[in-house]
This record gives structure tokens, C-alpha cells and sequence, in this order.
């Protein structure tokens, strides 16, 4: 075995012996190579599992290189004569190499394969040279060779004799003729063109049909090899009676050519023989001499006309030439043989052959350009231009092709790739020869690109706005963000999640939750608009890439204003145990502002517009309220038949759906001077309070047992006690005057405000412990508070009045309030 590499390293031999046989190994030898070939030399019939060569030395690869790389072998046929031992890197013989199945009589005979490496791509081809061993002994077509010749011929006629065929080469082949010994013929060896052997016969010694009319002889085929082979065949000479004139062809050699494939019945040439002979010994007949095995099934002579013609399938890719004798013999056997030398002209009748030796599916998009995907052989058996192959491919492909070495081409990428616009690639690799029709083959690669994470998820819009209205269940869904992700599978998988912000001093997470699948945004609790109008959220989307990729975007949630606040009165102020009267004088005239109804709603909108109607009134025909502004006035002149006293009762209601109302209670007071008013009120407070108390005592007297009825009584007792030990320390004390100031009420529907009030409180005290009295100015408007509870006199009241109506005093009474 020789063997022959890009790493110089010497020459080793090695010597084997077994049953009798020497087989002449050369291990190693190597010499520097282009494109990383190497060859191996190794003798045929080797068993299995013998060693060729080590790959892995000679191409100075690591064994791990060999493993990772998924080391291979490929030959382009069904015959897997070697095997790749990728743990050891060594090249071992799989199945038995017979050279002459192989290569038959071609010399030197050779087959090469290449070794395939992935992870990166590598190409490696290997050429094994297959030496021929004496295995194969020279052997006669025939089993006899029988001969029919005439007594008269001459000295030295000649009678070609069968060739042995020996289908070793080399020294191995046919060597020699021996022709067993005998007295009248002697072996001639010849020569044809192509270098083969054959012999003749040559009469050495008259025959003597008397004497001996047959003759039995042996003709031996020695080959060259050691140890040496032969093969026998027997030859039976007839002896015939008297012919001396012997057929001779016009043509020692006949030159003709024939297009492969070409049709049975095909001309060829024609050959021709003359005998000057008369009669029946001067008739020639022809015939396809003594040849290899497959002539006769491929040509025919006509034995009479000399024809020569195709029988049989014609290959150029098995045999570019045949050459083979023909010959002449008449009726009294005398031949004469001519050489027949038939070239066989290529036809164009093999398209070119696409075998994909590697091929990386799929590959990821962020795959650099000039990566090789494929690795693809490309073989025509025609010859000349019908041989040469063209190979090419779409041009709007991102690929091109590029040869690597002879009859093997790259799949390479031209240019980047991009999943999300192209996924998939179907590639129509196509190989044309320049034969004439030129004939041509197509394969096709389809190629995936896999998925990198090179997209981050993406929005619709760069914000949102969501509302939802306020008082809304807790885990109700807001809304619904929807980010996208072109890439694929784990890549393009979102999960939605809130940025890390604060509202009000709260996390935002505290306010509304997200679905991490889904995007869906749900309220974490019950909104109130009065608290918190409006929230800012942060979602982010984030795919499940390696690394992750992510954008955010901003959701806005505008809390809507639900009519869930009634209007709240401010003025006027409604106490619970005291009367608060507006005085009228009897001269006012139409459209007398008697006071002001002032209420708020804290919601908004129109859930906030307020509007004013009177519901009851002691007089309708006296009274209006200003829809708008809540205004008293006047509608008419005031007359002495009016009532002093005039309850009014207003309500506010908003403008929501459904709408919400206050009511509020007016008191006034029609009349010029305080005791007017003061006998009025002090009946209507004392029968209010007397069917106020009878009511509860009669409720209470239902509800309770006894024992909780004494319990009551001496609370009450308890607490009266405490008032009016309280009234008493006020009376004797020496306390100044406080001065009161009742709250500022604007308008709350931009209608203007109340005109200032200013409000002077002065206590008085007589004897009685509820004559405490508050007087205060009001400006335009005529202010009369008194409690239920006084039993204060006219007269009393009178007093104080003359007190205050003094000219000297700076300070005006126009509203009184007696506790």
C-alpha cells in the first residue's frame, strides 16, 4: 500500500505472508498534494477490515475533528469498498476489491473517494489505487480447437490459434504460449496494436494425410506471476486431402468507426478475401475469428457477403474501441485473417448527474455571507464537450455556486438572510453539458432559515388611552394592549408587564394588574374620580428570546365621572334645633332678593350642573327661585293680608343620568318689626316642639321595656341639669363680646357670589337661662334665627330692641337668634 499526502513524512514498507502468497505493501509515503488530496496504494482480494490508511495522520486531523465533524465517506456509487473508522482515523478495507470487476483490463486501475467534514465544511478526496494480484489463471473460450487442413499445404502456413484471455495485468498477465511437442507445427507469437498477444500455428513439416490423418495437440497460456497460472485447450488438426491455394484479404487491416447507441443492423465496413482457387475450394466464407468474450454479441459478419454490422448495444462509456480479426476460409479450410479496428463515436447520451454530498438545513438568518450551506457532485460519463458541465442557478437567489474541486461545486450564501421576509428558499441547482443536443439535470434544495431573536415586540400606536367610569368592580377588564413579534416560535412568545411608577404616592401595580400573556389590563380596585382622575401606566412587552428584547408603551386610563354625588347645600346652613327666618319687609317690591340658595356638587361635567326649583311654598304666587343662580325673589308686591310666616321649600337637583337632589328649607319673615316675628315664630317653634316631643314619647313607649324608659329619663334629666348650670356660669361671667363670621359662599356656576357678610355676635342675658341672644348684620338681608325652646318676653326683647335702636350705636341689628 502506498500512500501519498500533503504532509512529507518518508516511505515505509511492509511485507505480509500468508498461505504461500507475498503481498507487497507499501505503508506509507508522502508527497506534498493541491487541494488536500492524498492516495493510497493497496493490493486487490485484501480481507475485510484491513488496514488502507491512516486519514487522520496523513491529513494531520484531530480524532475529535473526525467525531464532530461527522467524518464520512463518500464514493458517488452503490459499491462501499471502504470504511471510515472515525474513532482511530484510520481508512479500512469494507468488502472485497477485485480489480478486474473493477477497472477490467484499464491500468493503472484506481477509484477515489472523498471524505466529507461538517461544522465548518471540509472536503478531502482520497484516491486508492487497486494492484493487481495473480489471482486469475489465462483461459480459452473454447474447450477445443479443431482444425481442417488440407495435406498440401506449404511449409510454413499459418493457423492463428484461439488467444487465452487473462484479465490480471502487469506481469500478471499473459505471458507466453507453449504448444505441446510435435513434429509438423511450431508456435509464432505476434503482437496486435493495442499491445495483446496472440500466436499461430505454423506448419513446419508437410502433412501426410496417409501417415496421420489427425493430430491432437495441446496449446498451454503461461501468464507472468509468481507463483505462475496456465490454462490448456486442446487443438484437433484434421487432415484434408489437396487445396493449395489459400483466401487472402485485399486488407491486412480494416479501419471503420460507428456512433454508440447505434441501431442493430448498423454498416460498419465490408471485408474482402480473394482465393484464385476454382470451383469449391475457391468459395470463401467469412467469419469473426478467435476473440474476447462480448465481440460476437455486439458485431456480426455475413459469412458471405463480409458485411460487417452492429448485433448489440454499443457504450462508449465501457469501450471506445474494438479491435478483433476476422477470417477467410474456402472450402478446402484454407484461412487467411485480417485486423478489424472499430472506433466508437460519443453520442451525447448521458445527462449530467447531481449528487448532494453535504447539505446544512436549516440555517439561522444571522448566517455571515460566504458560508457554505452545500456540497454537490456533478458527473458526466460522456466525453469531450459532451462532458463538460456548466452549472448554474436563479441569480435572485442570495446563492451562488462555485466549483471546489473537479466535478464538485459549493452551495455558498451571496447575501443575508432574513426570516421574517423570507423563510424558506427552494433552490433549483441545474447542470448543462455543451453537448449537441445538449441534455441537462436539475435537484432541488429546500432550505429553511431558522429564527433569531433579532426583532423586538412592537406596538400598534407609540400610546393608548383607555376609560373606564369610576365606582367600577375591582378585576374588571380596562383594556387590552397587543404588541407583535415577527420572529418565531420562543422568540416571537410576549409577556406584557407594568413598569415600576407611581400615582399619588402609590405603585401603579396597586391600581390596575395585567394579564402577563395576554396584555389585557384589569382594575385592582374601585376607581373615585373625586380622588383620582387619571392614571399613566408603563407596559412593557418583552419576548422570550436570549437574549430578551423589549419596547414599552405608554397607557393612559381616563377615569370617567359617575353621577354619584348629590348636591350639598351650603347655604343656607340648615340646623338642627334652631329657625333660621329671612326677613321681608312688607314695602318690598317685585323682584326683592330675599337670599340665595348656594350648593355644590363635587362631581363633574354635567354631572355637576346644578339647577334650583321650588318644590312647596306657603305662597307660590310670592315667591321664585332662579333656575340657574338659586335666587329668592319676589314676584309680587307684598301686601298686609300675606302670612308672617313663609316656609319655602327648594330642591337642587344635578344634571346626571340618573339625576340627584338636596332639598333645602327656607324661612321667612314677612313683616316690618321683630315682635311681629318673634310672636309668630315662638308659637310655631313651641307647637313644633310639642308635636315633636309627644311623637317620640309615644315611639319611645312602643320600642323600649320600662327599665330602659327610667334609664332615658334620668340621661335626659342628667344633661338638662348640665345645660343649664352651664347658662348660669355664662351669666356671671364677664366674657367681652365675640364677634362671629360665618362662612364665604361663592357660586359655584360662575353666576357671581354672595354679597359679604358680616355677622357681630352680642350675649345678652336676663334671668330666664335661654335668653341668650346673637344679633348680626347681613347686609341687605333681614336674618331671624330663634329656638324652639325660648320663653323669652316680648317685653325683654322689646328692651334690647330700644337698646340697639339708640342713635349713638354703631352697630345695626337687622337678624336676631334667641337660644
Amino acid at each position: 500500500m502506498v500512500v501519498q499526502s500533503s504532509q512529507p513524512s518518508g516511505l515505509a514498507w511492509r511485507w505480509f505472508c500468508k498461505d504461500s502468497r507475498q503481498v507487497f505493501l507499501v505503508l506509507l509515503c508522502f508527497a506534498k498534494l493541491s487541494f488536500g488530496q492524498i492516495r493510497y496504494s493497496i493490493p486487490e482480494e485484501m480481507k475485510k477490515g484491513s488496514l488502507i490508511g491512516n486519514v487522520a495522520q496523513d491529513l494531520a486531523l484531530d480524532l475529535k475533528r473526525l467525531r464532530l465533524g461527522r467524518a464520512r465517506i463518500v464514493t458517488g456509487n452503490n459499491n462501499q469498498y471502504t470504511e471510515l473508522k472515525t474513532d482511530k482515523g484510520i481508512l479500512v478495507v469494507n468488502e472485497r476489491i477485485d480489480r478486474e470487476q473493477l477497472c477490467g483490463d484499464v491500468t493503472p486501475c484506481s477509484f477515489s473517494l472523498e471524505m466529507i467534514l461538517e461544522n465548518p465544511i471540509e472536503l478531502h478526496r482520497i484516491v486508492v489505487e487497486v494492484i493487481d494480484v495473480n489471482d486469475n489463471s489465462p483461459t480459452f473460450q473454447s474447450n477445443g480447437l479443431d482444425f481442417e487442413i488440407s495435406e498440401s499445404a506449404v511449409i510454413g502456413a499459418r493457423f492463428v490459434l484461439e488467444s487465452a484471455e487473462d484479465f490480471d495485468v502487469g506481469v500478471n498477465d499473459l505471458h507466453q504460449y507453449e504448444l505441446s511437442s510435435n513434429d509438423n507445427f511450431a508456435l509464432k507469437h505476434l503482437s496486435n496494436p493495442d499491445g495483446s498477444k496472440y500466436v499461430e500455428m505454423v506448419l513446419q513439416k508437410p502433412l501426410d494425410r496417409e501417415a496421420q490423418s489427425r493430430l491432437s495437440l495441446k496449446l498451454i497460456a503461461v501468464d507472468g506471476g509468481t507463483p505462475q497460472r496456465s490454462g490448456t485447450v486442446n487443438v484437433h488438426v484434421t487432415v484434408l486431402d489437396v487445396n493449395d491455394n489459400a483466401p487472402i484479404f485485399n486488407k491486412t487491416t480494416y479501419r471503420a468507426s460507428v456512433n454508440e447507441n447505434a441501431q442493430i443492423g448498423t454498416y460498419i465496413t465490408t471485408v474482402n478475401a480473394r482465393d484464385s482457387d476454382s470451383g469449391p475450394n475457391g468459395k470463401i466464407t467469412y467469419g469473426l475469428s478467435k476473440m474476447k468474450a462480448g465481440i460476437g454479441e455486439i458485431f456480426v459478419i455475413n459469412d458471405s457477403t463480409g458485411v460487417i454490422s452492429v448485433s448489440g448495444n454499443i457504450d462508449f462509456e465501457k469501450d471506445k474501441k474494438y479491435e478483433f480479426r476476422v477470417e477467410a476460409k474456402d472450402q478446402g479450410g484454407l484461412t487467411d485473417t485480417s485486423q478489424v479496428i472499430i472506433e466508437i463515436a460519443d453520442v451525447n447520451d448521458n445527462a449530467p448527474v447531481l449528487n448532494v454530498m453535504s447539505f446544512t438545513n436549516p440555517v439561522p438568518e444571522d448566517t455571515p455571507i460566504g458560508s457554505t450551506i452545500a456540497v454537490i457532485n456533478i458527473k458526466d460519463t460522456d466525453s469531450g464537450r459532451n462532458g463538460n458541465i456548466r452549472c448554474f442557478m436563479d441569480k435572485s437567489l442570495p446563492f451562488k455556486i462555485e466549483m471546489s474541486f473537479t466535478n464538485y461545486y459549493n452551495l455558498i450564501t451571496n447575501s443575508d438572510f432574513d426570516r421574517e421576509i423570507v423563510s424558506e428558499y427552494s433552490i433549483a441547482v441545474n447542470a448543462t453539458d455543451l453537448g449537441t443536443p445538449s441534455l441537462s439535470s436539475t435537484t432541488i434544495l429546500h432550505l429553511k432559515i431558522s429564527d433569531v431573536n433579532d426583532n423586538a415586540p412592537r406596538f400598534g400606536e407609540t400610546s393608548f388611552s383607555a376609560f373606564v367610569i369610576e365606582n367600577n368592580s375591582p378585576g374588571m377588564s380596562i383594556f387590552t394592549v397587543l404588541a407583535q413579534d415577527p420572529d418565531w416560535n420562543q422568540n416571537a412568545r410576549i409577556s406584557y408587564l407594568l413598569e415600576d411608577s407611581q400615582t399619588s404616592g402609590n405603585p401603579d401595580s396597586s391600581y390596575v394588574s395585567i394579564n402577563s400573556e395576554t396584555g389585557v389590563l384589569y382594575a385592582a380596585r374601585s376607581f373615585d374620580y373625586e380622588q383620582i382622575k387619571a392614571l399613566q401606566l408603563v407596559v412593557k412587552a418583552q419576548d422570550g428570546g436570549s437574549p430578551p428584547l423589549s419596547s414599552n408603551v405608554i397607557v393612559k386610563i381616563l377615569i370617567q365621572d359617575q353621577n354619584d354625588n348629590a348636591p350639598q347645600v351650603l347655604y343656607p346652613v340648615q340646623t338642627g334645633g334652631s329657625l333660621v327666618a329671612e326677613m321681608v319687609p312688607r314695602s318690598v317690591g317685585v323682584g326683592y332678593l330675599v337670599t340665595k340658595v348656594v350648593a355644590v356638587d363635587v362631581d363633574s361635567g354635567q354631572n355637576a350642573w346644578l339647577s334650583y326649583k321650588l318644590q312647596k311654598a306657603t305662597d307660590r304666587a310670592l315667591f321664585e327661585v332662579g333656575l340657574q343662580n338659586g335666587e329668592i325673589r319676589t314676584i309680587r308686591q307684598v301686601t298686609d293680608k300675606d302670612a308672617v310666616k313663609q316656609r319655602l321649600t327648594v330642591i337642587v337637583e344635578d344634571n346626571g343620568q340618573p339625576s340627584r337632589s338636596a332639598t333645602v328649607i327656607v324661612n321667612v319673615a314677612v313683616a316690618d318689626s321683630f315682635p311681629e316675628v318673634l310672636s309668630e315664630f315662638t308659637d310655631f317653634t313651641h307647637d313644633k316642639e310639642y308635636n315633636d316631643n309627644l311623637t317620640f314619647y309615644l315611639v319611645l313607649a312602643l320600642a323600649v321595656v320600662s327599665f330602659l324608659f327610667i334609664t332615658c329619663l334620668v340621661v335626659i334629666i342628667s344633661v338638662k341639669i348640665y345645660r343649664w348650670r352651664q347658662s348660669r356660669i355664662l351669666y356671671h361671667s364677664s366674657l367681652p363680646v365675640i364677634p362671629y363670621y360665618p362662612p364665604r359662599y361663592s357660586d359655584t356656576l360662575g353666576t357671581g357670589t354672595l354679597q359679604h357678610v358680616y355677622n357681630y355676635e352680642v350675649c345678652r342675658t336676663t334671668d330666664s337661662r335661654k335668653s341668650d341672644c346673637k344679633v348680626g348684620n347681613a347686609g341687605s338681608q333681614n336674618v331671624l334665627i330663634m329656638d324652639p325652646s325660648s320663653t323669652g318676653t316680648m317685653q325683654r326683647m322689646q328692651s334690647e330692641k330700644s337698646i340697639l335702636d339708640e342713635p349713638d350705636s354703631p352697630l345695626e341689628v337687622s337678624s336676631i337668634r334667641c337660644d
